[in-house]
């Protein structure tokens, strides 16, 4: 009896069938939808205001660099 029989295919496909299911239902709810909580948190705004933040400290501090010139 080899690894790779018909019914180690079906039990396989079943497998993969109702690990999908499962994988969309934990992404659709891990989405936010209408209701109390649309949109986004509290923390991805802060990390959005962050990035924005460290990129203008960091924008501002390199064309502050003096120029040394003759």
């Amino acid at each position: 009896m080899g690894i790779m029989n018909r019914r180690n295919a079906v039990v396989g496909w079943g497998v993969l069938k109702i690990g999908k299911r499962v994988a969309r239902q934990k992404a659709k709810a891990a989405v936010p939808g209408t209701g109390e909580h649309a949109g986004l948190n509290k923390s991805a705004i802060a990390s959005i205001f962050a990035t924005i933040g460290g990129a203008l400290w960091f924008w501002r501090k390199k064309s502050e660099t003096p120029s040394t010139g003759s």
